[in-house]
Parts: structure tokens; C-alpha cells; sequence
């Protein structure tokens, strides 16, 4: 899959996480903005990975304002970013296809 346009998903109020992604310039461009990037930004950046690579995403620029969202949170808050970004609003393999 690969970005079309700029879009985003997600809020910045306590629990959540707010998630932008854009075409990218030939690979993975991630930024993490957190207050606990200092306990938990390893593990939030792997959630990142995996999740951009089981929907087969290579080139993109993500960022991440973080409010201590769980890691299935910021799994959804990619995987609706990365699908509003291509228009497919119909038929969404939410989890399941994409694991």
C-alpha cells in the first residue's frame, strides 16, 4: 500500500494518541512526541513498525503525539490514518487482515 495523501486519525485527549502520516522521501520517517517516551517509546515504536509493515507500508512520514494511548490504540489510530490517506472508507480489514 502506499500513501496518497496527507491524513490523520485520532485526538490528543488523555488515553489516545493523534496520528498524521504523509508520502514519505524512501522510507520510514517517524517522529514520537510523548511524556513517557522515556518508559514506553521503544514499545510504542515497535507497535509503529510492525503496523506499518503488516499493511505493507515502506515510505511514509509519521508522527505521533502521544497521551498514553495503549498499543491497540495507536494500531488503530495508524491503520485509520494510512486508510483515509488512500480513500478507502468501505470494507476496512480492520485487525483481522492485517495482524
Amino acid at each position: 500500500m502506499e500513501i496518497i495523501k496527507p491524513a490523520a486519525a485520532g485526538t490528543l485527549e488523555s488515553s489516545d494518541c493523534q496520528v498524521t502520516v504523509e508520502k514519505g522521501d524512501g522510507g520510514i520517517d517517524f517522529s514520537l512526541e510523548s511524556a513517557v517516551i522515556n518508559q514506553y517509546g521503544n514499545q510504542i515504536r515497535k507497535v509503529v513498525f510492525e503496523t506499518l509493515e503488516n499493511l505493507g507500508i515502506d515510505n511514509v512520514k509519521i508522527r505521533i503525539v502521544d497521551k498514553g494511548a495503549l498499543d491497540c490504540t495507536i494500531k488503530a489510530r495508524i491503520e485509520g490514518a494510512v486508510y483515509r490517506s488512500v480513500d478507502q472508507y468501505d470494507n476496512l480489514p480492520w485487525g483481522g487482515a492485517i495482524r
